[in-house]
């Protein structure tokens, strides 16, 4: 029979006045259902005479003979192994009472709290309160003990049960009831653990009589576990007795207490293998995972690192939207994924420093500092880009507008020249009178003003045609093609000029009179006309302004020319007056004119003409120069929006990094509460996203506007990207640190108020406040918790917190050598142990134990892995689990 005496002396006051309180609820007022009363009676008294027995005794009617209370201080001696006091053994009431009270005294010394029970019910033969008093006395010494992977009594047996039955067909332990109502659940714990007793597949579950008398017969014969109960009252019963059964059940498992140590070691093994397994899976996620990005980044750098530049604006916008679309689709999942990297690689090498074994390395190339490496690079290559698009689009914009006024100047320029060489070339002076040669000479020194003053826009034209040379214009050939031409156009006229004007002054000694009057209009005409000219070619001059103080400056300028115009009008009237009085003297001399003024062919009629172009001009330059103005007034506009919003995004952003920071040293509350702090802050960030995307929407539209400065904010959208990034970053990191020192906390068994120390003299040596120090901070800090370190120990100790050899250690490599210096672990001397149990003390282990003893999953893992056993004592199929379980804590991968 089961030995209670062990069980008795460790038990725990706290916890069965708990486990009591929540199972024995008899109340005074209330009656047993008839038939559980009558499963109760036989139950309880067949455990109870299975321990009287003991003692040579026994009861037949069980609230009788427990009314004096000799044979109620009997049992629970016989069950704890103890002596009561000294029974009285009178007759009388007072006697009775007396020797019962001896009995829940010592009940109650056990830490057991006896609800509604007293002596003198127990005396007077209260069934109801005997069968109460008899299951406390059950739960304290038969089921309290009962402890099954972290669970007691009620829950502990239940959870036994399942495992036990767990591989049988149509058994399916929930309860304590009608789950045994079949007897297929009590054939199963036999045939679980005596196999060779029960044909359990010869049971039937329609045939539940037969099941319970063969489940009940076989243990009272074989297990020496007394017939409680009568097959009938299970069956007959719409639902049995919970605490009939539980007092059964219970009587099971104490008979097969002894098979408890294999289900022990081989709990331990399945713990082992099963962290094992879970490592090798994370080790494969991580190298798939930092493959993937790393081939990615591959990828995208040439792409990005690409100057193959284009011939128009448009092309280069097109890129730009190309590289938009990089930034906000393709690049924001793989910087989750980056986060996502570094987060189960830092929880993986917590874990394999949890379960003692070696510290993770990833395949050449694909570390985290080499995954780090690469993303500076592409975003190296980010920004060169993106910097090379904005140049590009300026540069393309300035080649545009200098190839326009390229191609305006020379049409004016050639429509000027053009039939110039002709007129210099003809030989009219040679039949022309001396009025006439006086008239060619002064009409020529004109033409040379004339040329003079177009000597600008020939140098202009050459200086432009150079820059766009210098820019790298993608029509070059055709622009200096067309410069040549108009430069020998420009030579030869020159020295066209200079021969016709020879000719002239050879004749001019033969010239006496001149036309005082032509002539000053001719002098005073051309300059005017070339006045106008240039007037009309700056009011049609294109410009490109960057910001409000050059269009206000083209403004200025404008305001400037118009007060000019007055003035410039009363010289076109003096002009207009020098030939109104030429017809006037004409008129008056009776002189008839053969012809226009020999001196010019500018009329007055062109000056006019002129005139009214280049005044009809001045309203539409004002609007375009005001529509300008607005449109600088709009970028001005947008690039205040951006400047509000990033510089507010800006200080959000340093603000939130600061309080994590300084939520990452603060000790405030438990780890727990931190971590939902944590993650209630990572919330809260996670909802300031709406005000990023506005951003960027400001930003695109500086972009779209072609908006290249901003004296509003020092901030870019390329730094607050990053400071985006880096703070979504830094908030999961913690949060994983956090989520690190609680596995540690549970793993190792360190209690809050260890970490709380471990945390205050961490922040204490930590003097630059950034969750890492030196080495020789940490030795002070070694020092401070009271070891005395030569400099061997710490250098032995480096390599354990500081395995990378970079020279700083963390808040949580430190926990972690704490907790390693002060707490046990899972050993390979342990496992192999574990496996010696499951082997019955063999030096090899068969394929068969493996199956029976551990899950499908992990017995299969262990069978492929092990190596045939090759010792003296070796059988066929004989498997090596000593080297097996070295290897588990010697490679990470077996």
């Amino acid at each position: 029979m089961v030995d209670y005496h062990a069980a008795n002396n460790q038990s725990s006051a706290g916890g069965v006045q708990t486990y009591m309180e929540q199972e024995n609820d008899w109340d005074r007022d209330m009656l047993l259902d008839p038939a559980w009363e009558k499963q109760q009676r036989k139950t309880f008294t067949a455990w109870c005479n299975s321990h009287l027995r003991k003692a040579g005794t026994q009861i037949e009617n069980i609230e009788e003979d427990f009314r004096d209370g000799l044979k109620l201080m009997l049992l629970l001696e016989v069950i704890s192994g103890e002596r009561l006091p000294k029974p009285e053994r009178g007759k009388m009431r007072v006697h009775k009472i007396n020797n019962v009270n001896k009995a829940l005294d010592f009940i109650a010394s056990k830490g057991v709290k006896l609800v509604s029970i007293g002596a003198e019910e127990i005396v007077d033969g209260n069934a109801k309160m005997t069968l109460g008093m008899i299951w406390t006395i059950i739960l304290r010494f038969a089921i309290q003990d009962i402890s099954v992977e972290e669970t007691s009594a009620k829950e502990g047996l239940l959870l036994w049960c399942q495992r036990k039955t767990a591989p049988y067909k149509n058994v399916n332990v929930q309860n304590f009831h009608i789950s045994w109502k079949d007897g297929l659940a009590f054939n199963a714990l036999i045939h679980r653990h005596r196999p060779d007793l029960i044909d359990y597949d010869s049971l039937r579950k329609d045939d539940p009589v037969t099941n319970l008398n063969n489940a009940f017969e076989v243990a009272e014969k074989h297990l020496d576990i007394p017939k409680m109960l009568d097959a009938e009252d299970i069956v007959n019963t719409a639902r049995p007795d919970e605490k009939a059964i539980m007092t059964y059940v219970s009587s099971f498992y104490h008979a097969f207490s002894g098979a408890q140590k294999a289900e022990t070691a081989a709990n331990r093994i399945c713990k082992v293998l099963a962290v094992n397994q879970e490592n090798e899976q994370m080790m494969e996620d991580y190298e798939k995972l930092a493959s993937d990005l790393l081939e990615w980044i591959r990828r995208t750098i040439p792409w990005l690192e690409n100057r193959t530049q284009e011939k128009t604006v448009n092309d280069m916008q097109a890129k730009q939207e190309d590289f938009r679309d990089y930034r906000c689709v393709h690049k924001p999942p793989k910087v989750q994924e980056k986060c996502q990297l570094e987060i189960s690689f830092n929880t993986l090498q917590t874990k394999l420093r949890l379960s003692n074994r070696p510290a993770f390395m990833p395949s050449e190339g694909r570390m985290v500092s080499d995954i780090n490496g690469a993303w500076h690079t592409l975003e190296g290559a980010e920004k060169g880009y993106e910097e090379w698009i904005l140049s590009e689009i300026r540069r393309l914009e300035r080649l545009e507008h200098l190839a326009e006024k390229f191609h305006q100047k020379a049409a004016i320029h050639e429509s000027w020249t053009d039939g110039k060489e002709a007129m210099l070339t003809q030989k009219d002076y040679e039949t022309s009178t001396l009025s006439e040669v006086k008239a060619l000479l002064r009409k020529h020194e004109a033409f040379e003003s004339d040329l003079a003053a177009h000597q600008d826009r020939v140098e202009q034209i050459a200086a432009i045609a150079q820059e766009l040379n210098e820019l790298d214009y993608y029509d070059s050939a055709s622009v200096n093609a067309r410069c040549q031409k108009i430069c020998d156009q420009w030579d030869v006229l020159g020295a066209l000029t200079q021969r016709r004007k020879d000719s002239l002054e050879r004749t001019e000694k033969q010239l006496e009179s001149i036309d005082e009057l032509y002539l000053e209009y001719a002098k005073r005409a051309a300059p005017f006309n070339n006045w106008m000219e240039g007037a009309m070619e700056d009011l049609q001059d294109m410009f490109i302004v960057h910001n409000i103080e050059e269009i206000q400056g083209l403004i200025t300028a404008h305001e400037q020319f118009k007060s000019t115009l007055p003035e410039a009008n009363k010289e076109r009237e003096a002009i207009q007056s020098i030939q109104a009085e030429v017809q006037k003297i004409a008129q008056s001399n009776g002189i008839k004119l053969t012809g226009a003024n020999p001196y010019t062919t500018i009329t007055p009629e062109s000056i006019d003409k002129k005139w009214e172009k280049a005044m009809a001009m001045v309203p539409l330059r004002d609007t375009a120069l005001q529509e300008e103005l607005n449109k600088q007034n709009s970028n001005d506009s947008l690039r205040a929006k951006f400047a509000t919003q990033a510089n507010a995004v800006g200080a959000y952003i340093q603000d939130k990094m600061e309080e994590i920071g300084r939520i990452s040293i603060e000790m405030n509350g438990t780890l727990e509460d931190q971590l939902t702090h944590l993650k209630d802050y990572q919330k809260t960030i996670m909802t300031y996203m709406p005000e990023i995307n506005k951003l960027e929407g400001f930003h695109q539209h500086i972009q779209e506007a072609l908006i290249f400065d901003n004296q509003y904010t020092s901030y870019t959208m390329e730094h607050l990207r990053v400071g985006w990034e880096q703070l979504l970053t830094t908030i999961a990191r913690t949060i994983n640190e956090v989520e690190n020192q609680i596995l540690t906390r549970d793993a190792k068994g360190i209690s809050q108020e260890q970490l709380y120390e471990y945390r205050a003299s961490f922040n204490h040596f930590d003097k630059k406040r950034s969750g890492q120090m030196v080495s020789d901070d940490f030795r002070a800090l070694l020092i401070s918790t009271g070891n005395s370190l030569g400099d061997g120990e710490f250098a032995r100790i480096m390599s354990i917190v500081d395995p990378n050899g970079t020279g700083a250690v963390t808040f949580q490599a430190f926990i972690d050598f704490m907790s390693r210096e002060t707490t046990d672990t899972d050993t390979a001397d342990q496992v192999i142990a574990s496996f010696k149990i499951l082997a019955a003390d063999k030096n090899f282990i068969l394929a068969d134990e493996l199956r029976r003893e551990l899950p499908p999953d992990q017995a299969e893992y262990c069978i492929a892995r092990m190596a045939p056993y090759m010792g003296p004592d070796a059988i066929p199929g004989a498997l090596d689990y000593m080297s097996f379980s070295t290897a588990l804590y010697g490679e990470s991968d077996l």
